[in-house]
């Protein structure tokens, strides 16, 4: 079964119950959470166009939420530059209980309309069910961003609306990457080749996705701003998210011809070279073959081609395979997915990329284990993404993408977080080709099975984001968190008479001279400060292992802005550990969790 959707609604109200408010009350709904005003649509500047706000029966006399069932002729880019989403709304189109998902069936506007419709997107392992009202921006009656070819038609231009409010405004949607939205609406995972250097069996590979589900993009790159939607001579246009809608092989004067079907979210513009509508080439292969594959073909912005022409016009390619929650039955494969999530905090476990090696080892880390080896081979198939969280949310408040990537290393038996030895003297195993600026990084990998440890970082320390991990294999893996049951050695015996017997106050002295010296020995230039990130090894050689929620807690309540704990502070921050587990414990089903304030 899906698993079930969550209201994002701010008093807490589902779709359902907030419909039958209106229908009662016998007035439209009006959302508070995303209201018709100009800070939806933009948050950098004023809006730069006259827009009015409609609701469908204003814009024409019988508008249908979906006309005919939903298709990718329904997805026709405006104004706004989210030819990325467009793309991905087209490839859900073809995947019917998918959009089935995304887009619930159980509204429209028979009797039941109160100006409400709902949506539901995956985000960091929960889908949420995101409601809207059905007022739209409109210049002259018309809808000016995304818009059905039917223009009484209006399931996408909401799907948009809902989306943006995801995402804080329509704003937020402007340039991304198919992927995203392809796995926003899906739960899926993406992986990306470049065409120029992808692997021999590229139409196999895209071919079995397909046939197994899976959504697909592509796109020309640019190599400078001036090029964005350029139109080439072949018709093709540069900077411009595509949607990859189907893949066929046909005879050929003798000969297996691999084609490949795209579509241009506008609706408009197709190439014009060989296989294209109406080139002679499909003159020559059976009338029958013809007909199925070209199904009616007309100027709709969609369009084949060779495959051979595809990989020397286009660069990348995105596919996004589906989780085993988002597969049918006949579906040729599934997948097994496990997912973790983190943060980089600065000052705990910010260490940046294995460039910074004195910091390198303070990045969360994850234990993985790759139990079975695939069907027929000795190697375990698995893709390891790495997602950060809310960044275009974020956008509003002058943040952006973290430049991100992992690497794996082989684990040793029974270590806890590894420490800057451990990265200096081994290599990792496996890592992402490189660090970039995107929502999500992912690879592919054959590994033996065995025991692994995975190390996601930014590129530069200090940089804070909050992330999730998704591993996908085609065999169950069995994983583990770096959360260890917090523990100390609580040696010193109290009597709770707020004063010290001889005794106890010797126990305390010799804990506080082992802790004065581990301060000296970490404060290597003498300036009465260690590092932040040197406070796990220092509380670890004093006997305290903890986990790292709670050294990204104490690192927050003690280092200052150069990321240092001065000699009180540390001292401080010791005692209080030392003394919490008496006065703040809790059992738990796993172990013993401790509550501290500090």
């Amino acid at each position: 079964m899906p698993a079930k959707s969550i209201s994002t609604q701010g008093d807490g109200k589902t779709f359902e119950q907030l419909r039958q408010e209106c229908l009662q009350k016998k007035r439209l709904f009006e959302d508070p959470d995303f209201p018709a005003c100009d800070s939806s649509l933009y948050y950098s500047q004023s809006v730069p166009i006259n827009f009015e706000w409609k609701r469908p029966g204003e814009l024409c006399e019988n508008p249908e939420f979906i006309v005919g069932g939903a298709d990718r002729t329904d997805i026709c880019q405006g104004a706004l530059g989210d030819c990325w989403l467009l793309a991905a709304i087209a490839s859900l189109t073809l995947h019917k209980e998918t959009l089935a998902r995304v887009v619930p069936n159980d509204q429209g506007f028979d009797r039941s309309y109160a100006g409400i419709f709902h949506f539901q997107f995956w985000q960091h392992n929960r889908w949420l069910d995101v409601v809207v009202d059905d007022r739209l921006p409109a210049v002259r009656n018309r809808l000016v961003l995304l818009h059905s070819a039917s223009n009484n038609e209006f399931w996408s231009a909401l799907l948009e609306k809902a989306y943006a409010k995801l995402n804080g405004s329509y704003e937020s949607l402007k340039g991304g990457s198919t992927l995203e939205a392809m796995e926003d609406f899906t739960g899926g995972v993406g992986e990306t080749y470049e065409t120029k250097s992808a692997p021999t069996d590229l139409f196999n590979i895209m071919k079995k996705a397909y046939d197994r589900g899976s959504m697909m993009g592509c796109s020309i790159d640019i190599t400078s701003s001036a090029e964005s939607e350029a139109q080439t001579a072949s018709g093709l246009v540069k900077g411009h998210a595509y949607s990859i809608t189907g893949l066929e092989e046909v005879n050929y004067r003798g000969k297996k011809v691999k084609l490949i079907r795209i579509r241009n979210p506008w609706g408009q513009v197709e190439w014009n070279g060989a296989w294209s509508d109406e080139s002679r080439e499909w003159n020559v292969i059976d009338s029958s073959e013809k007909k199925r594959i070209l199904q009616n073909s007309m100027d709709d912005g969609e369009f084949w081609m060779e495959f051979e022409d595809f990989k020397a016009n286009y660069d990348k390619i995105e596919i996004c395979n589906l989780t085993p929650d988002s597969l049918t039955d006949e579906t040729k494969r599934k997948w097994e997915v496990n997912m973790f999530e983190g943060n980089w905090i600065r000052g705990s476990t910010a260490g940046g990329c294995r460039n910074f090696i004195d910091t390198f080892w303070t990045n969360p880390q994850f234990k993985l284990t790759l139990l079975h080896a695939d069907d027929n081979n000795d190697k375990c198939s698995v893709v390891i993404a790495l997602m950060q969280k809310n960044r275009r949310a974020l956008r509003k408040e002058g943040l952006d993408l973290q430049t991100i990537g992992f690497a794996l290393y082989e684990a040793p038996a029974d270590e806890d977080h590894l420490g800057k030895d451990f990265f200096r003297y081994n290599g990792s195993k496996a890592r992402s080709k490189t660090y970039i600026n995107v929502r999500e990084i992912s690879e592919r990998f054959t590994l033996p099975p065995g025991n692994y440890l995975l190390v996601p970082t930014t590129f530069q320390p200090h940089d804070e984001a909050d992330f999730i991990i998704r591993i996908f294999s085609e065999k169950a893996a069995g994983t583990m968190y770096d959360i260890y049951a917090t523990s100390l050695d609580r040696s010193i015996q109290v009597d709770n008479s707020g004063q010290l017997e001889f005794q106890e106050f010797k126990v305390f002295w010799e804990k506080m001279k082992k802790w004065i010296m581990l301060f000296i020995s970490y404060d290597t230039d003498r300036s009465g400060k260690m590092s932040s990130y040197e406070l796990r090894i220092a509380l670890k050689a004093a006997g305290m292992h903890l986990n790292t929620k709670l050294l990204q807690l104490l690192g927050l309540r003690f280092a200052d802005e150069n990321y240092d704990i001065d000699f009180d502070d540390y001292l401080t921050c010791i005692v209080r550990l030392e003394n919490m587990f008496k006065r703040h414990r809790q059992d738990t089903v796993d172990g013993i969790e401790y509550s501290i304030y500090i």
